[in-house]
């Protein structure tokens, strides 16, 4: 689970970057790695939910 919540924070600091580089300078690129990163942090949440229930059953 450590290793999925590094993961997230990784990705959420990219998205980060990204967005803020393409609302401060217009960077088109940075918008596009903006939406792929956010794509990717959907479905790392959605496997954090998953493991985080299989650990609270137990």
């Amino acid at each position: 689970m450590k290793e999925l919540i590094s993961k997230i924070e990784t990705e959420i600091e990219a998205f980060q970057k990204d967005a803020n580089s393409q609302l401060e300078s217009g960077n088109k690129a940075a918008g596009t790695r903006a939406r792929k990163s956010s794509l990717e942090l959907t479905k790392l949440f959605k496997e954090f939910r998953k493991v985080s229930l299989e650990a609270s059953k137990k």
